[in-house]
Parts: C-alpha cells; structure tokens; sequence
C-alpha cells in the first residue's frame, strides 16, 4: 500500500524540495525533488543512497509526474532522474498537449508555484538517537509531483530551460 504525507503522517509519504527558477516553451524544466540530509517539515531526513534500488529497479520513465500528487492528473514524463551529491536531480518535460500541463507551465514561469515532492513507500527507516527525526534509508519512489507547498521548502524546480538551451543538453 502506497502511504500519504502531506504535512504530517499518513499513508503515502510526500516530500519535496526549493530554489531559482526558468522553463523552456517546450515544457523542459530540472529541479531536485529531495534533498539529502534535510529535515523537513514532518520530521523526516532522506539519506544518501535511499533512491538507488528503486531507481535501478523502476527507471525515469516508471516514475509518474503529477499535479499535486493528484493520481487523476498526470501532467509529464521524467526524462532523467539520479540521485547526486546533493539529492534527488529530476530532468522532466511537461506535456503541452494537456491542458494541466500546460496551466502548470505558466504557473512554473510566474513562479506561483515551483515546488516539487516526492511519493514514496518506506522500505527501510530508522529513528535518530533524540527520537525526533526518522532517516529514511531506502525508499520505492512511486510519483514526483510539481506542488504549491513542498514538505521540504527547498525541494524545488531550479530551472525551466529555453528552447535554443534543449538542443544543447
């Protein structure tokens, strides 16, 4: 059963990633949906290393793009997903022919909205010594979704490419 957590426990865990921000007209955008070492705003801290089964197992293109975890709205497709030195580095384009998609291009490009978070199933978790925090050490990535409130604020689309930039990637 997948689990949800937005801004608090729940079922489906969500968490996200911030930062600046450009989007191309084609819909070609990057960010980071989690940050290593972070805790966000419902106490939990991702490690380094926590994607890296799944992402062998599930690949980009298994990973789904939704409006606000909302399973009813797809609005793209993951062209790369890998984790870093810094955490979970998304490439995506979004898909101009649906009209979400679309919405949310010109809401990325206003800077309404820029945030991104993660939905996941726990695989593997352990409580710091104070108890406070859960370090999640291997999580099943199901969805990244673009989201108005990030659980983790700095969980963010950093750039939404031009056009002319595309070609050269």
């Amino acid at each position: 059963m997948l689990e949800r957590k937005i801004m608090g426990p729940r079922a489906l865990h969500q968490r996200d990633a911030k930062s600046a921000l450009s989007i191309s007209e084609d819909g070609l955008f990057e960010g980071y949906a989690s940050i290593f070492g972070l805790v966000d705003l419902g106490g939990d801290q991702v490690a380094p290393g926590a994607f890296a089964q799944s992402l062998t197992r599930r690949g980009a293109r298994q990973v789904r793009m939704l409006w606000q975890h909302d399973p009813a709205s797809p609005i793209g497709s993951w062209l790369s997903i890998e984790e870093d030195w810094r955490g979970l580095k998304v490439k995506g384009r979004l898909n101009l022919a649906v009209a979400r998609a679309r919405e949310a291009l010109a809401l990325l490009r206003e800077g309404a909205v820029d945030g991104l978070s993660i939905g996941f199933r726990v695989k593997t978790a352990r409580k710091t010594s104070g108890g406070g925090v859960r370090r999640l050490l291997e999580l099943d990535l199901w969805e990244i979704s673009i989201v108005t409130f990030p659980m983790l604020p700095q969980a963010r689309v950093t750039t939404v490419k031009r056009a002319i930039e595309n070609h050269m990637h």
